[in-house]
């Protein structure tokens, strides 16, 4: 009877994720509370800025991603020499194009301002933050990539243990350098940018570290010049059409924040600050998520189909009774929570009306986290691709400027388009993972390999 390796039981993979994630959120709050002392415009900023960067990191997330996939399943059917190489290419192409996405941030931040209609009166701000953090986001696209492939290993600890520590550091530069705190300048928002990159390396820096020895074999500095042309291709294969589904998140989100930048700046900061309150909703359900798409793709690589096929649905129901009782209570204490962020009135009542919205749209995230997942692990990433870009570019961007902008619904009408657009995807993906086309395939294709031993949780 098989068994597996403990490391890719689904609670030893998701618990770190949980921590790791968890920590990066306290961390975006504990962000979004300081620069709120500098001013709202300065959270506008902020929140902004981020979801332009979130855009770009799908560049290199395209080579990550995929390659993340592939360690997972090459490790599960003992191709233990590919999986290393794959990581090994995956960490100098992610740099490379993040030396590129650098240079751009860090010499045009006022052109990339304008472009997204970014209000005048942010520009000055914009500037500053635009420029220093995307200048180190070579190190952003390091991190990405050493995090993913460490991760895919099983190691999931190794980068929560580098979060730990590095999430509290930040904390405490940022209060040093936005306060003048410990005998630190005072330099209030630029502060917020020495903190970030400092962290960065830092993190890049141990991450690396424990990258030269997560596979049998050491790696050596020599081989980070190792391209295989076939494997590249391989990671491409799975990873262009993951790519392009973050790239339609992230530029409808990117879109949405330009429609709220045309609403007002207080309508993007209403939602900058919700972002950061249901990021505490769906943590716990992403991290089974990301848990279960690594799980699913090693069972997949070790020819273990019915397993894979059943571990989908498990970390579907769990996330859902997470997200869910997560929900209520944000939505109980909703308002006590926005206040610790502002005290404008006008801002607090745009937040306080989205909470109930919130309780419909955690369900459907955590549907489409947990099956799109599933289906990326299997390879099957070119249906989440065409879902997304039909459902992002019409629902999500194309509905939320519609009923937002042009009917004046404003950010209720450009939310409730975004709860539409989670459950049409998770919907198609629930279809997509029941016809089981890619677990059918694997199964003919490995028909004398042994499968449905059961496997711990």
């Amino acid at each position: 009877m098989q068994t597996l390796d403990n490391r890719f039981s689904l609670w030893a993979l998701a618990w770190p994720i949980f921590i790791e994630v968890l920590l990066q959120t306290m961390l975006g709050t504990v962000d979004t509370v300081m620069v709120s002392r500098i001013s709202d415009d300065a959270v506008a900023v902020v929140g902004f800025a981020n979801q332009l960067f979130n855009a770009l990191n799908t560049l290199f997330m395209t080579v990550a991603g995929g390659a993340g996939i592939l360690i997972a399943q090459k490790l599960g059917s003992k191709h233990r020499e590919d999986a290393r190489t794959i990581a090994i290419m995956a960490v100098t192409s992610s740099t490379a194009i993040g030396l590129l996405l650098s240079a751009l941030l860090y010499t045009q931040p006022r052109a990339i301002a304008r472009m997204l209609h970014l209000s005048d009166e942010l520009l000055p701000l914009s500037d500053t933050y635009i420029s220093y953090v995307g200048g180190g986001m070579f190190l952003a696209a390091m991190t990405a990539a050493l995090s993913t492939a460490i991760r895919n290993t099983g190691n999931t600890r190794g980068p929560m243990y580098t979060g730990i520590f590095v999430n509290l550091l930040h904390i405490a530069l940022n209060y040093a350098l936005i306060f003048g705190a410990f005998g630190f300048p005072k330099w209030g928002l630029t502060g917020v940018t020495v903190s970030d990159n400092v962290c960065r390396f830092l993190s890049s820096a141990i991450l690396l570290y424990m990258f030269l020895f997560s596979f049998e074999r050491r790696i050596r500095w020599s081989e980070f010049r190792v391209f295989n042309l076939k494997l590249f291709k391989d990671v491409l294969r799975i990873g262009w059409p993951l790519g392009v589904n973050m790239s339609c998140w992230v530029f409808s989100q990117l879109a949405i924040y330009s429609f709220l930048a045309i609403l007002g700046a207080k309508e993007l900061a209403a939602r900058t600050y919700m972002n950061t309150l249901e990021s505490f909703c769906f943590m716990l359900g992403y991290a089974f998520a990301l848990a279960v798409q690594i799980q699913i793709a090693h069972l997949y690589g070790a020819s273990r189909i019915r397993d894979a096929y059943k571990a989908a649905y498990r970390a579907l129901f769990i996330g859902l009774a997470l997200v869910v009782a997560n929900a209520l209570l944000l939505f109980v204490l909703g308002r006590q929570l926005l206040g610790l962020f502002t005290s404008d009135s006008e801002i607090l009542s745009m937040g306080v009306s989205l909470l109930g919205l919130n309780l419909l749209l955690q369900p459907g995230k955590m549907l489409n986290m947990a099956l799109g997942n599933a289906l990326n692990a299997v390879g099957d990433t070119r249906y989440i691709m065409y879902t997304s870009l039909a459902s992002m570019g019409l629902i999500a961007t194309g509905c939320s400027y519609w009923f937002g902008i042009h009917w004046g619904w404003g950010l209720i009408g450009i939310y409730a388009c975004m709860i539409a657009d989670e459950y049409a995807r998770g919907i198609l993906s629930l279809l997509r993972w029941r016809e089981r086309k890619y677990l059918k395939r694997a199964e003919a294709a490995h028909a004398c390999a042994g499968t449905g031993a059961s496997f711990p949780v």
